[in-house]
């Protein structure tokens, strides 16, 4: 065997032995590099130091930690209760209504946030007791939760396409373009599989607001709605980069929620910044042990090698496409979103992009693939964050989350047969 499939084995085994006796996931990739410099020769302690603090040294990376604390601030400062509170107001007496809120309001705070955690624990806290009172059965009040939480990494301001932006160096604002008429696409996606599911369920209509009610709940969230215009507007004008963004829109969530709002106090502020930081310190780690593996995935060309492995698909980029999506979907059901970027799209991409593939379509996809894996079981983070949050027996979310998750398995395959969806709204937007 040459000594690029050892470093190949190496890696694949270390990874899959380290996780499996449940090691933190940063670690196992910083050890896991350390292996593959040790086979490779490269060996070198200085070395293995250099690579950890490069993989956070990163000015796009200051973006991330920005918007957890704008999504941690939304939350205890009412902005995200308000986007709830205007989508019920507007939707909500409609036959399984809270259905069509649910999907809304996921829809618009992902424009804000850019985190499926964050997004899905404010909606399951809000909305599921709601959905309980109401009589909607509580799989399919949490499965609908869980699918509308994961549009939250593809509609910008999204954390996973700059921490993809960064380990790949690829355009973070031409991957936030990207988005956006796919995760439009995901929210109608939701809306015919919820009528769909309707079908089956005996819900009530409820009592229509008045007009006035409606424009007052409109008015409430306001600052809200200005958010994401302020943020995408900002960046599309070039008037701020999206890591200015970022600082934009942590400082604009926590004016609104000091002094337009007024529902959190001075005194909250620390235990927000707590929240944050704990959030920030683990995805920062994961980057850190990512860079030690990336740069020795890179010494050991396995990018090449596996184009060897993978010969005449090369020659057919759809073909390809497909395979390194099932390759994915498979990945997503056992490892979280963050980790599959850092350890996969660096191999990955250079193989799509010789084989004449859009490197930001790419990466739409295996983000929108990334997502996926958080529904799918038996891992399936946002799937567990339902089920504590709402406190839903975790077999009850996976059973809801099913006609959701075929409606985003046959939307992805659609963007692999028709990739024009993705490329030409984003050569539009330019």
């Amino acid at each position: 065997m040459s000594i690029e499939g050892l470093a190949f084995f190496v890696f694949i085994g270390g990874m899959l032995s380290l996780l499996g006796i449940g090691m933190n996931m940063g670690l196992a990739l910083a050890l896991t590099g350390a292996a593959m410099s040790y086979v490779l020769g490269f060996w070198d302690t200085q070395l293995l130091a250099q690579n950890l603090v490069g993989g956070v040294d990163s000015f796009p990376l200051l973006a991330v930690p920005f918007f957890i604390l704008a999504g941690e601030l939304m939350n205890a400062g009412g902005i995200s209760q308000r986007i709830i509170t205007m989508a019920q107001a507007w939707v909500g007496h409609i036959r399984g209504g809270l259905g069509f809120v649910a999907i809304g309001a996921a829809v618009l705070m992902a424009s804000m946030s850019g985190s499926a955690l964050a997004d899905t624990a404010a909606l399951a806290t809000i909305l599921l007791p709601m959905m309980r009172q109401q009589g909607y059965p509580l799989h399919t009040s949490a499965g609908l939760i869980g699918a509308g939480g994961i549009i939250a990494p593809i509609i910008p301001p999204s954390m996973p396409f700059i921490i993809y932006g960064v380990t790949t160096n690829t355009s973070i604002s031409l991957l936030f373009l990207s988005g956006i008429v796919p995760g439009l696409i995901m929210g109608v996606g939701l809306i015919f599989a919820w009528k769909l599911v309707l079908r089956d369920l005996s819900l009530p209509k409820g009592e229509a607001l008045p007009i006035k009610a409606r424009l007052k709940a409109t008015l409430k969230a306001f600052w809200a709605l200005l958010m994401p215009i302020i943020i995408i507007g900002g960046m599309k004008s070039g008037l701020f980069t999206p890591t200015e963004a970022a600082v934009v829109a942590a400082f604009y969530s926590l004016a609104v929620s000091l002094f337009i709002h007024r529902e959190m106090k001075l005194v909250q502020i620390y235990d927000v910044l707590v929240r944050a930081s704990r959030t920030t310190a683990i995805v920062m780690f994961l980057c850190a042990g990512a860079q030690v593996a990336s740069y020795m995935v890179t010494l050991a060309d396995l990018p090449n090698v596996l184009t060897a492995w993978l010969g005449p698909l090369v020659e057919s980029p759809k073909l390809l496409m497909v395979v390194m999506m099932l390759v994915l979907v498979m990945i997503g059901t056992s490892l979280d979103l963050t980790p599959t970027i850092l350890i996969f799209a660096p191999v990955m991409l250079p193989i799509a992009v010789k084989a004449g593939i859009d490197p930001v379509y790419f990466g739409l996809m295996f983000i929108l693939n990334g997502s996926i894996g958080l529904i799918t079981p038996p891992v399936g983070t946002v799937l567990n964050v339902v089920a504590s949050v709402g406190r839903v027996p975790l077999h009850h979310v996976i059973r809801g989350i099913s006609p959701f998750l075929i409606t985003y398995l046959c939307i992805l395959a659609l963007f692999i047969a028709f990739p024009q969806i993705v490329t030409a709204p984003v050569a539009w937007m330019r």
